[in-house]
């Protein structure tokens, strides 16, 4: 088993295309300025020493030890020793609406970011549950399967995106099936599902299998995300607002009373998302209320680390790098 002891430190790896980019444009840069005095390949070769290409190989060797540095901090691990430990919780899957009125940035800073906030810290307050992770629009998807490895969960969160499901729309209906079918068939309880959305369904038979669902001993909460009053929408196709086919802007309202309903109906909780840690706070203390089941399982208790040897191998790149002369002493060369 591999596994992250530190996943977060990998968000920073979110700085090298923006050192790439500043790159980039400080050779730019230099090349406008150089054409300013006249011929560049005439210029270079009156500078003693240069180095062809020199500058941008040992960028390349500071990127690539930063790369590395961050994977060393996230510290690598390989589980050694497992064991058998009985635990006790719930299942719980979350469906996270992923349509593009989800990007309406009546709650800063856009509904669906506020949205995986919020999973990250239901998920974050979770000790022995089981936890599952669809993504729905105008089709469900099963993200991730239920699983107790909250790191894999979180790790997917960044990268879900509207783009991930093809079919726009919002049908909570097939979602709430899918949900279904994704707990165990043997068993009337111990099972949760969280619909997380903006609430603009037009889906007659969300109700019917929210119905179907608490029959099958799954208790349905929701949160709604944004606000009743509704924002504009940005269309990227366009590079404008977004507009309906009679050419009026189109405004997305949260809609509440629909998701006041599916909680009705799935014996659960409705809640507006305005606080992220209040409402997860919550959802756990729901969760925890529940009666658990007994989830005797293997886990790892020993874990090998590999941080020290990601952190030597960056080091001694930077030590190549600083080594590089930026120019070769008593002597000429051409730019390529």
């Amino acid at each position: 088993m591999l596994r992250f002891q530190h996943i977060d430190y990998l968000y920073f790896l979110g700085i090298l295309p923006v050192l790439v980019f500043l790159f980039i444009g400080t050779i730019y840069w230099r090349k406008k300025k150089l054409q300013v005095l006249g011929n560049p390949f005439l210029i270079t070769e009156q500078l003693r020493g240069y180095i062809p290409g020199r500058i941008t190989f040992k960028f390349i060797l500071m990127a690539i030890a930063l790369t590395i540095a961050i994977i060393g901090l996230a510290n690598l691990q390989t589980g050694d020793k497992a064991e058998k430990v009985q635990r006790k919780g719930v299942d719980v899957i979350i469906a996270l609406d992923v349509s593009k009125s989800m990007l309406a940035q009546d709650i800063q800073p856009d509904r669906l970011t506020r949205a995986k906030q919020l999973i990250q810290r239901v998920i974050d307050k979770m000790s022995n549950d089981r936890v599952g992770l669809i993504v729905f629009a105008g089709r469900p998807y099963l993200h991730v399967p239920l699983t107790v490895d909250y790191s894999t969960v979180k790790m997917i969160l960044p990268s879900i995106t509207p783009d991930i499901v093809p079919s726009q729309g919002t049908v909570f209906s097939d979602a709430i099936d899918m949900a279904i079918k994704s707990f165990s068939q043997n068993e009337r309880k111990y099972k949760s599902l969280i619909i997380i959305s903006d609430g603009e369904d037009h889906d007659e038979k969300a109700i019917e299998k929210t119905r179907e669902a608490a029959d099958a001993g799954i208790m349905v909460h929701t949160v709604g995300i944004g606000s009743p009053q509704g924002a504009t929408l940005f269309d990227p196709e366009t590079k404008s607002l977004k507009l309906d086919e009679n050419g009026n802007t189109v405004v997305s309202k949260l809609n509440e009373e629909e998701l006041k309903s599916i909680a009705a109906a799935g014996r659960g909780t409705y809640q507006l998302l305005q606080n992220t840690d209040e409402v997860a706070t919550r959802l756990n203390t729901s969760l925890e209320s529940m009666e658990q089941k007994s989830l005797g399982s293997f886990v790892f208790t020993e874990f090998t680390s590999y941080f020290q040897y990601f952190l030597l191998l960056a080091f001694i790149i930077l030590i190549i790098e600083w080594l590089l002369p930026n120019a070769q002493q008593n002597s000429k060369t051409s730019l390529k």
